[in-house]
């Protein structure tokens, strides 16, 4: 079949969408030939055009329109072109099960006898505003650039990239952060900067809205670089050695890291060195869509002096915000800024009310939340608890947080979204990924009830083990809230492992019920003969769970089920001793557990994130790091 590709040639997005139609459709069908704005008569011509009349540059909506004799595929932007390219590759058979070209299911057919009769005419508009995915764990480069490149293939929008520099993020791997057995490579400011300029480079490519920073504001008034949640050892200058916090009577770095710090907000100084470098840095970087302000990423450490002690931090937080506007309009910049709903800002302001809805997007973080139920589970309680400066405790229960995010909306009913965390360590303790992908679903079916515009995962990338139905169930649900949770899981995995999907979704599903998420998240008491029960069932069977191998079932599948049966296995070894209070042993075990996902992540690093196991595990579980590792 002879297929010509039409479409604005000097525009890097559209010219993107034809060459993955081009790399795809051949794919399909080796015998096709594609040329890209041909004059001929001969082809089948496929139409990739934004609307004329308006362009709508946050909300995405697409019309794929087939005749007998031609295919257009118009956006209401140039992103959504792109979607509606990997829609029509959807609809055609093509699936994207996992970050990684390698991980694609291409069926093979003849496009000549079958393009044109089996597309139908369709209108797709997104359910949700912001559909996105904030970096968290350990990276290589490489993984990052995958999972960007997978993002739009779901129907996500956006990606969040947090700090100035995200070094963190990528230090964690290359220095092999909890792995031993790697060797570590240095990681210059240098090269993270020219990860930073291929990463953005590849997110404007495909007309990806871009999040950035969030972390990281409270450093630069004071003068400092922040790379993370590193402790400094640095005297101040005399005169911002003021700047920060009040806490019993001492001004200095809480616990030593600048970015869990807060600092006087009421001091003037320090509040127009905070505006002015958030101007200046939005003045620099155009491209950024959202730029996130937030405060200190700790908590029951505000400011006490006689200044800051009668004012909520919510209102200085506005306030401050307030301004931000002002001096972004008078600079002659439209960056959206996105506030947060976390810590201490969970408590709405008494006083003070955003000038100008249209800079800002809430943004509600319920990061102590559970994920044993979903959002469409709860009763929502009227009440939150009075606000004790230093003396804050998060919510623990849905409900609760949703209270909070509930009285907010009183103050602010104009654009938001939540900041959510089912894959930033809460699926570690769902060793299936089958409940966690049910909450994900259930979570974004109720979001339009809770007046919220979408949803953005703060996540590790590399999630992957056993499967990526979580974030596949997430992107497709955020742009079709109406999308059937079972539908989609059972083609998933038809997909993935062929005839042998529904077996392999069944020890999915048993391993799933068999493990907390809250459990492993340090929810609970340690002591449970609940737990202790399940994890023996675990542990037998996993030993009598036999393997199909299908035909049809790429190796890689095999492999990855040969060491995730083992994986579980050794972790439930180690959460039955822990569990039962059996101390050592359960030590002995978590660390034959580590050992053996140390000696393995080379085989499938872009699947586990080592360094997020062994730290969650570590920080919340209950078990403990060997001597030579430090946190």
């Amino acid at each position: 079949m002879e297929i010509n590709l039409i479409f604005t040639s000097d525009d890097s997005t559209l010219r993107f969408c034809a060459t993955e139609l081009n790399y795809y459709l051949k794919k399909i069908d080796f015998t096709t030939s594609i040329s890209f704005n041909a004059n001929t008569q001969n082809a089948f011509p496929i139409y990739l055009s934004t609307q004329d009349a308006c362009v709508h540059t946050l909300d995405d909506s697409y019309q794929i329109h087939c005749t007998t004799k031609s295919i257009h595929l118009l956006g209401s932007n140039k992103r959504s072109v792109l979607l509606a390219t990997y829609k029509l590759l959807y609809l055609l058979g093509c699936r994207f099960l996992q970050p990684g070209k390698q991980y694609e299911y291409i069926p093979q057919k003849d496009l000549s006898s079958f393009l044109p009769c089996y597309i139908h005419n369709q209108t797709y508009t997104a359910s949700l505003r912001h559909r996105g995915v904030c970096i968290e764990g350990a990276n290589a480069l490489e993984n990052v650039l995958d999972f960007i490149d997978w993002l739009p293939k779901l129907g996500y929008n956006s990606f969040f990239m947090q700090f100035k520099l995200p070094y963190a993020f990528f230090e964690r791997w290359y220095k092999h952060t909890f792995n031993p057995l790697l060797s570590p490579q240095d990681l210059t400011e240098k090269q993270l900067e020219s990860f930073l300029e291929t990463i953005e480079s590849e997110l404007k490519k495909r007309d990806l809205l871009y999040h950035k920073v969030g972390h990281g504001w409270t450093c630069e008034p004071l003068g400092l670089k922040d790379f993370g949640w590193q402790k400094v050892d640095v005297t101040l200058e005399d005169n911002k050695k003021d700047w920060l916090a009040l806490i019993k009577g001492k001004r200095a770095f809480w616990r030593g890291i600048p970015t869990n710090t807060n600092l006087c907000y009421s001091n003037s100084n320090v509040q127009q060195a905070f505006i002015n470098n958030i101007v200046d840095y939005a003045a620099k970087n155009p491209s950024i869509d959202y730029l996130h302000v937030w405060l200190a990423d700790e908590y029951n450490n505000v400011c006490e002096c006689a200044k800051c002690q009668d004012t909520l931090l919510s209102d200085q937080y506005i306030a401050m915000l307030n301004t931000l506007d002002e001096a972004l309009t008078e600079a002659g910049l439209s960056t959206k800024i996105v506030f947060l709903l976390y810590q201490e800002l969970l408590w709405p302001p008494l006083h003070e009310v955003f000038h100008n809805h249209d800079r800002f997007t809430l943004m509600f973080a319920p990061i102590s939340r559970t994920f044993e139920k979903s959002y469409e589970d709860c009763s929502i309680p009227d009440t939150i608890p009075a606000y004790k400066r230093n003396q804050i405790t998060l919510p623990q229960s849905l409900e609760e947080n949703l209270a909070f995010l509930q009285k907010w909306q009183t103050k602010w009913d104009s654009d938001s979204f939540v900041y959510d965390y089912p894959l930033g360590r809460a699926h570690y303790g769902d060793l299936g990924y089958i409940n966690i992908s049910k909450i994900i679903s259930q979570d974004i079916k109720a979001l339009k009830t809770l007046h919220l515009n979408g949803y953005i995962s703060c996540q590790e990338l590399r999630v992957a083990m056993p499967h990526s139905l979580p974030n596949y169930i997430m992107g497709l649900t955020l742009f079709d809230t109406h999308t059937d949770f079972d539908t989609i899981a059972a083609d998933y995995f038809y997909h993935l492992y062929g005839k042998d999907g529904a077996y392999y979704q069944d020890y999915f599903t048993t391993i799933s019920n068999l493990f907390s998420c809250d459990y492993f998240n340090g929810k609970g008491p340690r002591i449970s003969t609940t737990i202790a029960a399940n994890c023996l069932k675990a542990i037998e069977y996993t030993k009598a769970f036999t393997i199909h191998t299908a035909e049809e079932t790429h190796p890689y599948c095999t492999n990855k089920l040969r060491f995730h049966i083992n994986y579980v296995h050794l972790l439930a070894t180690a959460l039955y001793h822990l569990s039962l209070g059996e101390a050592e042993k359960a030590q002995t075990a978590y660390t034959h557990f580590i050992t053996y996902i140390q000696t393995n992540e080379p085989f499938f690093q872009d699947a586990l994130d080592v360094y997020r196991v062994i730290e969650v595990s570590s920080k919340y579980t209950g078990f403990t790091l060997p001597n030579n590792y430090s946190i």
